[in-house]
């Protein structure tokens, strides 16, 4: 299992991003796919997770009515959108899948909310 996240950079606050995470290795539509975020000296956490098929997203409430998720399973790539971004969600964000018991993670991409 791979997972490369893209996309991530330096936005002012009211801007807008888009992440990438490309997914490799596993058959990629049978599976939820995750963005979470780690800020310094916080915990991780879930941000938006889509299901297998793309249907079904929830997110966390901080970010909802401001990002989306979405999958494209001919491409096995998950993207978030951002907007309205704050200087609050700054934070790494990192793509996951879960297979069983356990998680996969990319490398992360930053995201940096500052004037």
């Amino acid at each position: 299992v791979q997972l490369v996240e893209s996309g991530g950079g330096l936005v002012q606050p009211g801007g807008s991003l888009r992440l990438s995470c490309a997914a490799s290795g596993f058959t990629f539509s049978s599976y939820a796919m995750s963005w979470y975020r780690q800020a310094p000296g916080k915990e991780r956490e879930l941000v938006a997770r889509i299901s297998g098929g793309g249907s079904i997203t929830n997110y966390a409430s901080s970010v909802k009515g401001r990002f989306t998720i979405s999958r494209d399973n001919a491409r096995n790539t998950v993207y978030l959108q951002m907007n309205s971004l704050k200087p609050e969600d700054t934070a790494v964000y990192l793509c996951n899948t879960r297979r069983a018991t356990i998680d996969y993670w990319g490398q992360g991409t930053q995201v940096t909310v500052s004037s």
